[in-house]
């Protein structure tokens, strides 16, 4: 068949088997393309999230720029003869190809990773084919989650907090810039939201690890998130899932606490902004990563998910890293989209970014390109009009 996209809101219902090949084996190019390191410090790697975004670049990073073995996991939508799959399917996919051509273990399970029955399977993978975890990455974006314990179906709300917001946005597609109202959230809304993106989770799954004696000394782990600037502070940071993120805090120092007897630490990793389905799907965002890219474009100091996660690995995970820690212990790699030159140029286009000129101010092209090759499109040297096996198999 020919698969072209389908846009539909702030997702793409279809995927492109080959060019999701592609746009991995573009992230695995350039990690190879670095310095190789003399040191291989990561022996076996755990990756919640692995699919897609920061998570699958971390995999990369791990497995092609350290030679770490990798687990990874991942909730995704199986291909049928006539339909696609997820992106993230032929992403595992096509990781898993590639590492073993390198002679790298990769194996990727499929599954709810909020559920004990994926720790267990973890857990088995981990004993029989690979040995103690050097390092835990959790990546997890999901907009529900049902408690492994109580069986409830926690939905996260991406809303303010207090009173109605009125700030703008971009419609993507249309190119349009309006402002809108956004209700704020209720106390149950706030609170599942906090189920759903906090701490909990992350704490259940190194619990599980370490009463199963399946971390290594000094073994690490790291839990993504954002803050961003003021700019979009009203919807994110002072929002519902500000509340979210403190909460990974909160977990990041229990989590430590836990591991003090192994040498472990755990951190919260604070991360420049990108284009993602969780991104799109956030008011406002859209149309301040637009004028962010276009900015950071022209001041030369854009990085893509695989360059800045590159960078994460090198400079603040490896032993001995000089980490760049803010007064709460998070590791800031935000610091070129938070740095000054940046954040004047973006707050001074905001009030002026209207639709007649969003091109000149923004990037919103780039953001769109961006977000098309999340799902295999739009990736150089990949023939869109040819036909393509949706199982993945050619």
């Amino acid at each position: 068949m020919i698969v072209k996209p389908r846009i539909r809101g702030f997702i793409c219902t279809t995927a492109h088997p080959t060019g999701c090949a592609a746009h991995v084996q573009e992230q695995i190019d350039y990690v190879a393309n670095q310095a190789a390191a003399d040191d291989k410090p990561f022996k076996n790697v755990l990756v919640l999230g692995c699919s897609g975004g920061y998570g699958l670049a971390s995999r990369v990073v791990a497995g092609f720029g350290y030679g770490a073995n990798t687990l990874g996991i991942s909730y995704e939508k199986a291909p049928t003869e006539n339909k696609t799959a997820s992106a993230g399917w032929y992403n595992n996919l096509a990781y898993e190809r590639a590492a073993k051509e390198a002679g790298l273990y990769a194996r990727s399970l499929d599954g709810d990773a909020f559920s004990e029955e994926m720790r267990d399977k973890a857990a088995e993978v981990i004993r029989q084919d690979m040995g103690p975890i050097d390092l835990v990455i959790y990546s997890l974006a999901s907009p529900v989650r049902q408690h492994p314990r109580t069986g409830e179906l926690h939905r996260s709300s991406i809303k303010p907090l207090g009173e109605v917001l009125n700030i703008k946005t971009v419609h993507v597609e249309k190119g349009e810039v309006s402002e809108v109202s956004l209700e704020p959230a209720t106390e149950e809304e706030s609170a599942n939201t906090v189920a759903v993106m906090g701490g909990e989770d992350w704490e259940f799954w190194m619990h599980m690890l370490k009463n199963q004696n399946l971390l290594a000394p000094n073994a690490q782990t790291v839990a993504f998130t954002y803050i961003g600037s003021e700019l979009t502070w009203p919807i994110y940071w002072e929002g519902t899932l500000g509340l979210a993120k403190a909460d990974l805090d909160r977990a990041s120092q229990a989590i430590s606490n836990s591991l003090t007897d192994l040498g472990g630490r755990a951190r919260v990793a604070v991360l420049k902004a990108i284009v993602s389905q969780a991104s799109s799907a956030i008011p406002v965002v859209p149309l301040y990563v637009a004028l962010l890219f276009k900015v950071m474009k022209e001041q030369g100091v854009h990085e893509d998910c695989i360059s800045h996660i590159y960078r994460l690995f090198s400079t603040q995970l490896i032993p001995d890293a000089e980490q760049r820690l803010d007064d709460h212990g998070r590791i800031r790699v935000d610091d070129q989209e938070l740095s000054e030159s940046v954040q004047q140029a973006v707050r001074a286009r905001w009030p002026e970014v209207t639709t007649e000129n969003l091109e000149q101010l923004g990037d919103l092209e780039g953001f769109r390109e961006d977000f098309l090759r999340i799902f295999g499109f739009g990736i150089a040297g990949v023939d869109y009009a040819a036909e393509v096996d949706p199982l993945g198999i050619a």
